[in-house]
């Protein structure tokens, strides 16, 4: 009887080995080995600790990382914390504590069960974005940034969110409401902090070209930034010196723009009110300040209300009247558009609710549509009602007409991008304080780079303001300062940078932690980065990546690094949730922890149970009682090992073939990230090898080894502890990744169906290249009871199936 499975006992042994003995190391025998960096999303320290959903993604890239270890890589695979922002002080205020307090007792027990893992995680490059010694590098960003240009000021209407009482950039509102808390989004008017990330906006969008990465989040990046060809068209406001510029995508439609629509934001929105209309203007205005883009985007009814004022149509002459409607946002174009209600559904709409004229310039066949009920919005026609242009074709005109516009002088040919700049302030006391002091004569002024960082003071009251002020604003000693370029009394910036400043950049530290003297050293850089692997959540696919992708590039123009993007090959794995696909969380009482399945089933097999509840792309529904068919077939690997291990067993053909068979199909489901059908083909080819087992009485040594070895990165510990078991000396991981032969991978004998006029018969075992003769021979001789009539035709189709057909 072999020793059973024993994983408390295995997994203990084998944590303390590689304590001692790293088997992840720079050099071996052969001297330096070529980096691979893998790379986890790291996370914030919740309060709620981790679940099974979490392990899912560190899983997945720690398998990666010992595959890429047994490849001959020396592996950079790093761990951290995201702990300034919203979710560490929103955690903190539920707490009663304070978040420095909170953050790091949350780090600690967090830290215990990423632990737990048995991840490659190189520990002595830890960082946490709360350390002064790493936002130093964050302050230093910015100071770099301002310096350059892309840090401003700006006061203007901002997502607010009324729980969380801080500003919100437009990708941290989601379907109206906040990303973080889920409270509907207001607009507040705030002095903020930007960043111009617009300048980047066409090497952002380019650039994913180069990028393997999934093309779902290629093309959200490429959405969200937007780019568009058209025309800013200026239209003269009628009695006044003000013109109003559009921006429009559809210049060749300027003939039938029958009114234009400002943002209620516009600057020029309120002063065009006339008399009559001023009350229903400002009631308008207020209101709107009240709802989100998103939702002011997604409204099904939409409003508006008339100025009073016209403009003046630059091609024809003809007055344009002037509304408001919160559909058109300030911060798109130029918060004014032009409205050509034929040819555009929502202009259509509007046109129809308030009775305003419409006009078709664009015609199937030149043919105007009598009494239109509804837009004609095909791209192709001939131009209708549009002087000079009649009769060009609207494709051809579209080119053309940001030029003519451009030449007689009433616009210009551009280019427009959705893409917005960040706002980058928090008022919040939880972030990295913003290294900018206002100066009374010299303005906004960056703190010195040899004075950085500016460390965040600790304060007992710590709550947000709601005031549009952060908590900082009230210690008079911290804010209250000297200006470093004029020497007299000045004050610092109170806003708080946002949890995405340290997330942008921080897998720039990890590889030169320690470094005083610089974000990170071009030795370190050139030898390690950038990330080769990058394995996290889709739902970062705009944010965080998008951020990060603009922080690096920013990084490269100055010099710091010489690359300019971050994550050569991306990897989003799926959302394990609970039962009826409901995200896990302790409001709903729903997570599932791992440390209870940890205890009962081991590690091993919790890590490939993970693996194995679908394709890891892909969301699916936990269910603990599939972690019993795991640990049955670790078990049943075990004893194979054990009940083979002493016998002097030869390796048949079969097991050759197997063997082959294995290597190939772990590693090719491996190399195309079919994480699932890995484990699903471990148990089949296990099988395979037990029943072999069972007629020659054991398996051969080498056949043993190989399944430890292509086992090691997915269960760690029972690889090394079988490795062991088997005479190797050293680790698992030293072995190097097995290669398979295809020849021996072939058939010998083949099973073949006989069939008489289409229906089978008999099945005959013959040789893989057994010739067309030699086959139907077998055959016949199978099926010949059965043959009453005269054969009229024979069909072999090799491997397949031998057809005699008889009359």
């Amino acid at each position: 009887m072999s020793t059973p499975y024993n994983h408390k006992a295995i997994e203990k042994k084998w944590r303390g080995r590689w304590e001692e003995n790293p088997v992840n190391v720079k050099e071996d025998e052969n001297g330096k080995r070529q980096k691979y960096y893998c790379l986890d999303m790291f996370p914030y320290p919740s309060g709620n600790g981790l679940h099974v959903g979490h392990w899912r993604g560190y899983v997945i890239s720690d398998v990666w990382s010992r595959y890429k270890l047994l490849q001959g890589y020396y592996i950079v695979h790093p761990m951290g914390w995201d702990a300034f922002g919203l979710p560490a002080e929103n955690y903190a205020i539920k707490m009663g504590v304070h978040p420095a307090r909170s953050t790091a007792e949350n780090v600690e027990n967090i830290k215990r069960q990423i632990n737990e893992i048995a991840a490659l995680y190189d520990w002595d490059m830890e960082v946490n974005t709360t350390d002064p010694e790493f936002y130093k590098w964050t302050q230093w960003i910015f100071v770099k940034m301002f310096k350059e240009g892309l840090a401003y000021e700006k006061e203007f209407p901002i997502n607010w969110c009324p729980s969380c009482k801080t500003g919100l950039a437009n990708e941290e509102v989601v379907n109206g409401k906040c990303e973080r808390c889920g409270t509907e989004v207001t607009k507040k008017n705030l002095r903020q902090w930007m960043l111009k990330i617009t300048a980047y906006a066409e090497r952002l969008l380019n650039d994913l070209d180069k990028l393997d990465w999934p093309e779902k989040v290629k093309k959200m990046q490429a959405d969200w930034i937007g780019k568009s060809y058209g025309a800013e068209v200026d239209f003269p406001v009628e009695g006044r010196e003000e013109k109003i510029t559009v921006y429009t995508t559809r210049p060749d439609t300027l003939y039938g723009a029958t009114f234009m629509v400002l943002a209620p934001e516009h600057e020029l929105a309120a002063s065009l009110a006339t008399p009559e209309t001023k009350e229903a203007v400002e009631k308008y205005i207020y209101d709107a300040s009240m709802k989100s883009n998103v939702d002011r985007m997604q409204d099904k009814e939409k409003t508006g209300v008339f100025t009073g004022s016209y403009a003046v149509n630059p091609l024809n002459g003809e007055k344009t009247p002037i509304w408001l409607s919160d559909y058109v946002l300030a911060d798109y174009g130029t918060g004014a558009i032009m409205c050509v209600p034929a040819h555009d559904d929502r202009d259509f709409e509007f046109a129809k609710k308030f009775g305003i004229p419409i006009v078709q310039v664009i015609a199937k066949d030149g043919k105007e549509i009598e009494n239109m009920t509804e837009a004609y919005t095909e791209a192709n026609g001939t131009m209708i009602n549009s002087g000079e242009w009649n009769g060009m074709e609207s494709a051809v005109l579209k080119k053309e007409a940001p030029h003519v516009i451009e030449e007689r002088g009433i616009g210009k040919a551009t280019v427009n991008y959705k893409l917005r700049d960040w706002v980058f302030s928090r008022q919040r006391y939880w972030g990295e304080p913003i290294p900018i002091i206002h100066c009374p004569e010299c303005g906004a002024v960056p703190v010195p780079e040899e004075e950085l960082p500016l460390t965040l003071p600790d304060v007992e009251s710590y709550e947000p303001t709601g005031t549009g002020e952060s908590p900082l604003a009230g210690i008079e000693e911290w804010v209250n300062c000297t200006c470093p370029v004029c020497k007299k009394p000045a004050k610092r910036e109170t806003n708080t940078m946002p949890q995405w400043a340290g997330s942008s950049w921080y897998f720039l530290r990890y590889v030169d932690n320690h470094n005083s003297e610089a974000l990170v050293s071009r030795e370190k850089a050139d030898e390690m980065l950038p990330v080769d692997m990058y394995i996290g959540g889709v739902e970062h696919a705009v944010l965080h990546l998008l951020y990060s992708r603009f922080y690096t590039k920013f990084l490269c123009d100055i010099g710091a690094v010489d690359f300019d993007e971050p994550f050569k090959k991306l990897f989003n794995q799926g959302m394990i949730t609970g039962k009826n696909g409901i995200k896990m969380s302790k409001s709903k009482g729903n997570v599932v922890s791992p440390d209870d399945l940890v205890r009962d089933y081991g590690c091993d097999s919790l890590r490939m149970y993970e693996l194995f509840v679908g394709p890891p792309e892909l969301d699916a529904e936990w269910d603990d009682r599939g972690i019993d068919g795991v640990n049955r077939f670790l078990k049943r690997a075990w004893n194979l090992v054990m009940e083979s291990k002493d016998k002097d067993i030869k390796a048949t053909k079969e097991m050759i073939k197997v063997r082959n068979k294995m290597v190939y199909d772990i590693t090719t489901r491996l190399d195309s990230f079919s994480l699932n059908t890995v484990i699903s083909g471990f148990m089949e080819h296990n099988n395979k090898l037990i029943e072999i087992a069972k007629r020659e009485g054991g398996i051969d040594k080498e056949t043993l080894s190989t399944l430890a070895v292509l086992l090691s990165p997915f269960a760690p510990h029972m690889g090394e502890e079988l490795w062991e078991q088997l005479g190797h000396e050293g680790s698992v991981f030293n072995a190097g990744w097995p290669s398979y032969d295809v020849n021996a991978m072939k058939d010998d004998e083949v099973e073949v169906p006989v069939q008489i006029n289409g229906k089978t018969r008999a099945v005959v075992t013959v040789p893989a290249d057994v010739s067309k003769e030699d086959a139907i021979a077998a055959g016949r001789e199978a099926v010949a009871d059965k043959l009453t009539g005269t054969v009229v035709k024979e069909i072999y189709v090799p491997k397949k199936i031998i057809n005699i057909v008889q009359k």
